[in-house]
């Protein structure tokens, strides 16, 4: 936590010294002691402190000051820091003016000058003003603010990627808080600027990109080597666990991703079935410790950064990103994992971020505190995301097409969701239609059965069906299936296009796709077994295959 500070104005350079010497002396271990001769120079700081989140405790300014008086500089002072303790030095003659500012800027409190000997004319009294100060004042926020409007699908970006990297940041809707816009005032922007991250240091970024926003927070998306034994695209549990096994195994990894760690694992709210932790653990959790395992191992991050394109050059692959940047490697491991199929809906989709999100219950939940919202979706991350919502919305309704959650969600999350008396579950029912102006305020049901509809009042609507794997990015001949899984191991051999593509003596490792050398791990793979559990192994998994063919490469 940075040291309030102590601002000590007075153009009589002796007397500034002393003034100086005697505070350092007494407050210097828990205060920061700035002096000026200048007033003028004084109020021209006091913005920029207030932007690099600096608070002041205590003005204490002389009253006869050539070019301002002591109580014009208070009164200025104090629109910029309304909280800090205002004291003034006054000589004998001056101590009319000083009474008189009690009431024109609150004056705390006036000392005379000469205050010797300060333990008895000048401690006593900052010593009071400052014990005051304290008990009254509750420390401003000192790391990331992301300043926005709730509902628009930009804020919700910014916030998904900050939720997904683990970066700490306060939310202010500039709607709903006044301190949005009192920080936007402070830093020279409007609301025509949102959304605005402002950093600890006080830098303001204006409609930041998330590549603009991961490099000021010291995300890298440049590699710092020529030639890496393994690249791994997707940092989900599959690709994590690869990182950890490739990086203490001795290979020279890196690992890249367009968005952050932990994939949709990492944004459940409590993963209770993962072994090893008996009381649960949330994926954001999950994804720290595994991120802190593989940095230590020596492993490169790259994120945010996207993968273009990859091709293999004979030993070697080239990976080309979306920034024209590129990283050469000996083997790939592809674990983009899958994204959340969309609702074919166009009522809705034109609510994404503005009410309808896909996943993001851990990021959006305190936005519907009080309000009734809607999880579409039976599996385990809709499961998770509604006992999360349920903490904080009024009502949290789980729409399904089946008749019950029994095939497609684990048992304990069931029993628990059973148990909650704020979620209901609403079976062979669709979502077809959202209404709403600039953000959703109402959704129409369907009874699958009797077509009957509904309109009922909804605040957001979380989105957790299907899976889609995130292959469509790949142009270079590597066979998927009919939903665009990656095939891989002996499940190639039963394509009719394996033998015209594979041209290799021996047959693929278990999990290498029909391209040498380039090896598929977790959600994104053909036949994989949606669990966190099963993405992990088949990462480290994956690392002994690597192994095996870059020995016999």
């Amino acid at each position: 936590m940075k040291q309030p500070i102590i601002l000590a104005i007075d153009d009589d350079e002796p007397v500034l010294e002393a003034l100086r010497r005697d505070l350092r002396a007494q407050y210097r271990k828990e205060y920061r002691i700035l002096t000026t001769s200048s007033a003028h120079e004084a109020l021209a700081s006091l913005a920029d402190l207030k932007k690099k989140g600096e608070t002041v405790a205590l003005f204490l300014s002389d009253q006869k000051m050539p070019d301002m008086l002591g109580v014009e500089f208070l009164k200025e002072a104090r629109k910029v820091f309304p909280g800090a303790k205002k004291a003034l030095l006054t000589a004998y003659s001056d101590t009319d003016a000083a009474v008189r500012a009690i009431n024109e800027v609150q004056l705390d409190y006036y000392i005379n000058k000469p205050w010797d000997p300060p333990e008895e004319k000048l401690y006593p009294v900052l010593d009071g003003l400052l014990e005051d100060w304290k008990q009254r004042h509750v420390p401003d926020y000192e790391g990331l603010s992301l300043i926005g409007y709730q509902f628009s699908r930009d804020s919700h970006e910014l916030k998904d990627f900050l939720a997904g990297n683990l970066f700490p940041y306060r939310w202010l809707n500039v709607e709903a808080d006044d301190r949005a816009q009192s920080l936007l005032d402070t830093h020279g922007l409007t609301t025509a600027d949102l959304p605005v991250a402002v950093l600890g240091d006080g830098t303001a970024l204006a409609h930041p990109t998330i590549q603009e926003l991961g490099e000021k927070l010291g995300l890298s998306s440049k590699a710092e080597g020529a030639l890496y034994d393994l690249a791994i695209i997707g940092a989900g549990p599959a690709g994590l666990a690869a990182a950890v096994y490739g990086g203490s195994e001795g290979l020279r990894t890196i690992l890249i991703d367009k968005r952050g760690p932990g994939g949709q694992a990492g944004t459940s709210s409590r993963i209770e079935n993962y072994l090893g932790f008996p009381n649960g653990l949330s994926g954001a959790e999950l994804t720290q410790r595994a991120i802190s395992q593989a940095k230590r191992f020596g492993v490169e991050f790259l994120v945010p950064q996207e993968v273009a394109e990859i091709k293999s050059e004979g030993q070697y692959k080239r990976i080309k990103m979306a920034d024209g940047s590129e990283v050469v490697t000996r083997a790939i491991l592809l674990s983009t994992g899958v994204s959340y199929r969309k609702l074919e809906t166009e009522s809705l989709d034109k609510f994404t971020g503005a009410g309808v999100y896909y996943g993001a219950a851990t990021t959006e939940a305190y936005a519907f505190k009080g309000q009734p919202v809607y999880v579409v979706g039976g599996g385990n991350s809709a499961g998770q995301g509604a006992m999360y919502l349920s903490r904080t919305a009024s009502d949290v309704y789980i729409c399904i097409r089946r008749q019950s959650l029994s095939d497609t969600m684990s048992q304990y999350l069931i029993d628990q969701i059973e148990r909650t008396p704020n979620i209901h579950l609403l079976p062979c029912t669709e979502i077809v239609e959202g209404k709403g102006d600039d953000k959703l305020t109402a959704i129409v049901l369907e009874d699958l059965n009797t077509k009957e509809r509904r309109e009922a009042e909804a605040g957001g609507v979380f989105i957790f069906i299907g899976a889609k794997p995130l292959t469509d990015w790949i142009e270079m001949d590597i066979i998927r299936d009919g939903k665009g899984f990656i095939q891989t191991g002996r499940d190639l051999i039963n394509n009719v296009r394996y033998r015209e593509i594979w041209k290799q003596s021996r047959e693929p490792f278990s999990l290498e796709t029909c391209s040498p050398g380039i090896f598929a791990a977790g959600d994104v793979r053909s036949g994989a077994m949606a669990r966190v559990a099963s993405a992990v192994g088949e990462g480290a998994m994956a690392v002994s295959f690597v192994h095996k063919y870059l020995a016999e490469n």
